[in-house]
């Protein structure tokens, strides 16, 4: 199985967002060293515990210091930028870092709706002109304006010898249905969203036309796990992040980062330990080695995933890396030989 990571630089209660950035470039480091096929990192802005606004600069400083793992972001939220704009820094990533960059976008607005208004104007109405943004940018990407298109003499500049790969990242058939009529890669956020996975992903597969270099759909499965030696124990470490998004759903996010699994409990009053189990497994591949192989065997088969892209959460960043080691060991990843 094909296995990728996606992070979120998160920010842990006692830690700083300059050590959560950190974190990002060693998990991607140890993801090169153990197999794993790229590193992505998402776009979030102003949002409690999360470090990472730019995905763009951070994709610079990792890919400085990495070799050979494809790195991208998960994602670029188009409706904020010019596609011209992230055609030229994507080029110029791709320029540094030959063969090995993916350029994700999306259209949710990683934020609150005042920070969507300092970013841009008319951010709902970027968002409904999404797919002709998407199209502009392909165009951008491949050299492919029209001769008589005001862009035509004009040059995402640096041309690199390998463009990015452009994927469309979503949860919805909104998603898939661009990313198909397009000929790009799909991403799902299934840890975001189940309830409408079936159906986008079926749209994607069934819509796919292949009007780029991908010449058959290619789709990213991208979902929560936590690894550790016993179910109990990455129970107790999954406590964290579940904790987190428990609060940020009923309007009241936790400050000052990520708690530890003990504070965690704190945040949990009204919920018993049977319903914070079942919730937690419910969309998590949380246990042993061998527990969390059968649910990421499961998700790739029944949605026909070419590819895994796993999100873990744990206050010590030493669970979290030891997560990771453990699936790559169990999913039998082939480690790589650094120079």
């Amino acid at each position: 199985m094909k296995l990728s990571i996606l992070d979120q630089a998160p920010v842990l209660a006692g830690g700083t967002p300059r050590e959560a950035l950190v974190h990002s470039l060693r998990l991607a480091q140890a993801g090169e060293r153990l197999g794993y096929a790229r590193f992505w990192m998402a776009e979030h802005h102003d949002l409690g515990g999360l470090a990472c606004s730019a995905p763009e600069i951070m994709l610079g400083y990792i890919g400085a210091n990495t070799s050979s793992i494809r790195l991208g972001a998960g994602a670029i939220l188009l409706p904020y930028y010019r596609p011209y704009k992230v055609a030229e820094t994507f080029n110029l990533l791709s320029t540094l870092f030959p063969g090995r960059i993916d350029l994700g976008i999306a259209r949710s607005p990683g934020g609150s709706a005042e920070v969507s208004m300092a970013l841009a104007d008319r951010f709902l109405d970027n968002v409904w002109k999404l797919p002709e943004a998407f199209e502009e940018l392909l165009r951008f990407l491949d050299g492919t304006h029209p001769a008589d298109h005001p862009y035509s003499r004009i040059a995402a500049a640096p041309l690199p010898p390998v463009p990015p790969e452009p994927w469309v990242l979503g949860t919805s058939k909104k998603s898939a249905r661009l990313a198909a009529e397009q000929g790009t890669a799909y991403a799902y956020g299934l840890f975001m969203n189940e309830e409408n996975a079936k159906e986008a992903v079926e749209t994607y597969f069934e819509s796919f036309q292949p009007r780029r270099t991908l010449k058959k759909p290619y789709l990213i499965l991208a979902v929560s796990a936590l690894c550790a030696d016993t179910a109990e124990r990455a129970l107790e470490l999954s406590l964290s992040s579940f904790a987190t998004g428990w609060q940020a759903s009923r309007g009241t996010p936790i400050e000052g980062g990520i708690p530890a699994p003990e504070e965690a409990r704190r945040f949990l009053e009204g919920l018993g330990e049977d319903e914070i189990r079942s919730r937690m497994m419910a969309r998590s591949a949380i246990g042993t080695p061998a527990e969390v192989r059968r649910r990421l065997e499961r998700w790739r088969d029944e949605y026909q995933a070419d590819e895994l892209m796993l999100l873990s959460y744990a206050h010590d960043f030493a669970d979290r890396l030891g997560s990771y080691e453990r699936i790559a060991r169990e999913m039998g990843l082939t480690p790589r030989t650094l120079s």
